[in-house]
């Protein structure tokens, strides 16, 4: 795996998660309450403060707890919440090498459907429905795994010329299209919320006026 990714924004942290199956991985799983492009820089700054070229499964899992949070507290942290993600960072990786002897590879290594490799991704540490099938989107379209199906286990995010998530960011333009995108759903879903909570006390009010 040697592809060419811009969801760092930064041309190291870019390069790592191109090559590396690992850092790919933690970038999705550290995906959550921040901006992506600070997500998907962390494994470089992880893999960069452990003193290596890139994230190892075996040596993460085998880290002490308090000292690996501390890592991802230092200045920059890697997360807004750096102790609770490198708690689930290890966990992840416990479970890579419990299940893939360490190698993130191996998780869509010879799997022959879509629907397959979701449901491995699903049982990933850290990992819902719908990270798992952004993960599926971003393995497709940028990095070459397509087993049979895989853009409708994705949902829709598996679509082809839609800008709805890390899946689909190539640049500065997309990571901005993705962005709007979020926000007009996030919109949709406040407006969604506020509509319910005023039906919600209409019966109230109209009681109290007969009473």
């Amino acid at each position: 795996m040697d592809i060419t990714m811009r969801l760092a924004q930064q041309p190291e942290a870019d390069e790592l998660l191109g090559r590396s199956p690992l850092a790919a991985l933690v970038g999705m799983l550290l995906d959550q309450q921040v901006p992506m492009e600070w997500a998907f820089s962390g494994p470089y700054t992880i893999a960069r403060r452990m003193g290596a070229d890139d994230l190892d499964a075996h040596a993460i899992a085998a880290q002490d707890p308090e000292a690996f949070a501390a890592l991802l507290s230092q200045k920059p942290a890697v997360h807004r919440y750096p102790g609770s993600m490198a708690k689930r960072v290890q966990l992840l990786c416990a479970y890579l090498v419990e299940h893939y002897d360490g190698d993130a590879e191996g998780i869509w290594r010879g799997v022959e459907s879509g629907a397959e490799l979701l449901e491995r991704l699903k049982e990933l540490p850290g990992f819902g429905e719908q990270k798992a099938q952004i993960f599926l989107a971003l393995l497709g379209k940028q990095l070459g795994v397509r087993p049979k199906g895989w853009r409708e286990a994705a949902g829709g995010y598996g679509e082809a010329n839609v800008y709805r998530s890390a899946a689909d960011i190539t640049g500065p333009e997309s990571l901005a299209k993705v962005r709007a995108h979020k926000q007009e759903m996030k919109a949709a879903a406040k407006a969604q919320k506020s509509e319910k909570a005023g039906k919600a006390e209409k019966p109230g009010k109209a009681a109290e006026g007969g009473k």
